[in-house]
């Protein structure tokens, strides 16, 4: 069913949505995601050598977790048929029935404009102008064309995620420096291993909605190994700032440490017991544990990067 064809004639898209919830609402933001992605917002701006008023400090904040959430809501709106036949997606507010699609949309593109504006008139243009790509990216070049027609969906996908440090720091600066971008490619070389992690044991899921990720197109063992080798990159990488000497030792021995611990769990899901189609023989438990590593890699990585600046500035 299409987006115009979800009002029925006399019956407005308020009426539609009357039954909605606040908590429907809120999940069209998807709040899990945002926390992380306005985290690497906030620690791009507070690694940059001037901060903004903390009034303005909070504004842009919420500028950077609106528009996050915006672009979520979009996905949901345009996702809602693949959302309806995977389980982990199925009692989202639109594939449940709890929300019409017309109203998400309306939501994600009011929210999508005000974020942006609002970003523009406390900051400068330049962050507004990346806030306003990376909710198109996400929304559209991610969601409506990549996401369906390639396996490599993620990997040119992570941009969307990774722009935050850049908003962060443009927000604080009014300008763009070598850090932020070094942010930005931690950030878009975490994204594969990450998800496809999770695509390791949400396969059928995948499958069963016709979505090309790339356990679907390439297979198990395939995607251990950019898994692995992903990783190895994203550890190397996430070192340029100690070799360009932006940082100091918090952030050089914790992003050892905690890049060390991401490649042992990749290394473990690349040696995960499998048959002979690559397939794991264990449930896929070294990726579910890869998964969750990597969230916490990210956030504490990003930590001892903060740390290290406000500290040793």
């Amino acid at each position: 069913m299409s987006a115009s064809q979800s009002v029925t004639s006399g019956e407005s898209v308020f009426d539609k949505t009357q039954g909605a919830t606040l908590r429907d609402w809120l999940a069209l933001l998807k709040p899990r995601v945002i926390s992380l992605v306005v985290f690497t917002g906030v620690a791009g701006m507070a690694v940059a050598p001037q901060w903004p008023s903390v009034p303005l400090g909070l504004i842009d904040m919420l500028c950077i977790c609106i528009g996050a959430g915006a672009a979520g809501a979009i996905n949901m709106w345009y996702d809602r048929d693949i959302d309806a036949v995977m389980k982990r997606t199925s009692v989202r507010p639109i594939p449940d029935a709890r929300m019409d699609a017309d109203g998400a949309l309306i939501y994600g593109i009011v929210l999508s404009l005000a974020s942006v504006a609002l970003l523009w008139l406390a900051s400068n243009a330049l962050a507004a102008g990346i806030l306003a790509f990376s909710i198109f990216f996400y929304s559209v070049i991610y969601t409506m064309w990549l996401k369906r027609s390639t396996p490599q969906n993620i990997v040119i996908g992570g941009a969307a995620g990774a722009f935050p440090p850049m908003i962060g720091w443009a927000a604080a600066t009014g300008s763009m420096s070598v850090l932020p971008v070094v942010m930005f490619a931690i950030v878009f070389l975490w994204t594969p291993p990450h998800f496809w992690s999770l695509s390791l044991y949400a396969c059928k899921d995948y499958t069963k909605a016709g979505i090309p990720m790339l356990p679907v197109v390439k297979g198990a063992r395939h995607t251990r190994w950019n898994i692995f080798v992903y990783t190895l990159i994203l550890f190397a990488v996430s070192l340029v700032p100690s070799f360009l000497h932006l940082c100091g030792m918090i952030y050089t021995v914790s992003a050892t440490l905690l890049g060390l611990g991401f490649v042992w769990f990749a290394l473990r899901v690349l040696m995960d017991r499998q048959d002979a189609s690559g397939v794991s023989l264990d449930a896929d438990k070294p990726a579910r544990y890869a998964f969750r590593y990597s969230l916490a890699y990210l956030f504490l990585l990003f930590s001892a990067l903060l740390i290290d600046r406000v500290l040793f500035p």
